[in-house]
């Protein structure tokens, strides 16, 4: 597995992202990702991308994940009106696809009431990654 320069995917993302969707986010999504130096198999819908991320090193997190890393990928499965589904990739601070998505990963408010089933991507091995989910424990130190 070639290594992935995130860095170098965040910066082609934000130099591309319009103000408006294009329709597009499958396609600016995949070239802001090979900027980092991995190629990924052509889809022609988002919502089939997933096998092409796992396919070069991504792995998927858990579902409820609220903390997000730059070049993480999400993929967002279709609803009426929009059969290709979503995709989209975290540039650290927001969510951005062929153009700036100020709310989240949902690209409009039509996916935002839905909700549709999405699945989140991050580069590398579950041991590579930082964990973003650890319980924390309270010690009573009362029965010492």
């Amino acid at each position: 597995m070639s290594a992935w320069n995130v860095e170098d995917a965040v910066k082609m993302l934000n130099g591309r992202a319009k103000d408006h969707s294009l329709g597009r986010c499958a396609e600016y999504t995949r070239i802001a990702i090979e900027a980092g130096g991995i190629v990924l198999k052509r889809h022609i819908s988002a919502k089939d991308y997933g096998s092409s991320l796992l396919a070069v090193g991504f792995t998927t997190l858990s579902p409820d994940v609220s903390l997000f890393k730059a070049g993480d990928v999400a993929i967002i499965q279709p609803i009426k009106g929009h059969p290709h589904g979503h995709m989209a990739m975290f540039n650290g601070k927001i969510w951005i696809s062929d153009f700036k998505q100020n709310h989240g990963y949902y690209p409009g408010p039509t996916y935002r009431k839905i909700k549709p089933p999405v699945t989140i991507y991050r580069y590398g091995s579950q041991s590579e990654q930082t964990f973003i989910f650890a319980p924390v424990y309270a010690v009573d130190h009362s029965l010492a």
